[in-house]
């Protein structure tokens, strides 16, 4: 097995590829050609691979790299760090033989197919003492770093994802697909273990569910509330929250934040409407101070590689685990059991027949 200290020691430069040619491998693909771009970056890009070959072809083309058939070519190309962006169902196979290589990972999310996937990929980490990130994109998105410091204790959580219908990731559903991304965020905010999952979804332009509504209660007590939709005609990526005294709205899409905080002197106001916070922060309010934390601009998926990059150099604990990935997957898993249990129980699929 190649030791990819033994090589950075060598000479210095790490060597990366992609394994997956779609929409999300080619935007690896252009970040890692921007990086290694830079010759301060010790970085060179190898190569994509792809098992169609002439989509493998056209990435390579368009970002000035080598097209390889498969993982195994790549490995033998000589890599040392990968991003998987093939379809979930493989993410196992792929991250595996790219593990055991001695090669270190980026997998996209969700981290597997199934719990079961993710333990095993875990446990191949583990054995072949390989660096192993997951892509959870929003972790790395300024306005979520920009929250991290004003959560104190988070009560009650509201998320909605929306997006126009797209051929991309049909594979999984939407909860996978785009829901995931807020369970990650939120469980990383509410730091508390999950005690119940109510959930309703409905397939509509596809096999799989399209457009989810859940809610997860907390041990701590805390409540969020989910709507992800891929069948919207908006594009919306918002999250809200309430903790003591305090009302946060995130925007990952404009990445901003709004904090609205009640003076500790000053009794909470009647008539607030926290959902209007523009309006909130415009209005005289007696003890309500508006405020906007500094976000720094920044790419979420160039934030998301760097951070991958330095955790292989320096042989240190990626930002987003496998465990964090396997985690958001565990209960990403239980809603999609919940919303199958509500669809026979409200006998959805006869409706559909019917209809």
């Amino acid at each position: 097995m190649r030791d990819n200290r033994c090589m950075s020691e060598q000479n210095g430069t790490l060597r990366v590829g992609v394994i997956g040619a779609g929409a999300f491998g080619r935007n690896h693909a252009r970040v890692y050609r921007q990086l290694a771009a830079d010759p301060a970056s010790r970085l060179e890009f190898v190569g994509v691979a792809d098992a169609d070959f002439a989509r493998a072809r056209a990435v390579a083309t368009e970002f000035k790299t080598k097209a390889f058939l498969s993982a195994a070519e790549l490995i033998a190309g000589g890599v040392d760090a990968a991003s998987v962006a093939v379809p979930t169902v493989l993410h196992l196979d792929v991250a595996r033989e790219l593990m055991q290589a001695g090669v270190d990972v980026l997998i996209e999310k969700p981290l597997a197919a199934s719990v079961t996937e993710a333990d095993e990929l875990i446990t191949v980490a583990e054995a072949y003492g390989r660096i192993a990130q997951v892509g959870h994109l929003e972790r790395f998105n300024p306005a979520v770093r920009a929250t991290l410091p004003l959560l104190t204790r988070p009560m009650f959580f509201e998320v909605h994802r929306l997006s126009v219908f797209t051929p991309r990731s049909l594979d999984v559903d939407v909860v996978l697909d785009l829901m995931i991304h807020d369970i990650d965020i939120v469980l990383t905010f509410a730091q508390s273990k999950v005690k119940e999952i109510r959930a309703v979804g409905l397939p509509i332009l596809s096999k799989k569910v399209d457009i989810a509504n859940v809610r997860i209660e907390f041990d701590s007590g805390c409540v969020a509330n989910f709507t992800a939709s891929r069948v919207s005609t908006e594009r919306v990526r918002k999250l809200r929250f309430f903790q003591p005294r305090q009302y946060v709205s995130l925007d990952y899409s404009r990445q901003d934040v709004l904090v609205l905080t009640v003076d500790d002197e000053t009794p909470e106001p009647l008539g607030l409407d926290p959902f209007n916070p523009a309006s909130v922060a415009a209005s005289a309010f007696p003890g309500i101070t508006p405020s906007k934390p500094t976000v720094e601009q920044q790419e979420p998926l160039k934030a998301e590689i760097t951070s991958f990059l330095d955790a292989v150099r320096r042989r240190s604990q990626p930002e987003v685990t496998l465990q964090a990935g396997r985690d958001a997957l565990a209960i990403a898993t239980q809603i999609v059991e919940a919303i199958s249990a509500h669809g026979k129980r409200a006998h959805l699929s006869e409706l559909s027949r019917t209809e």
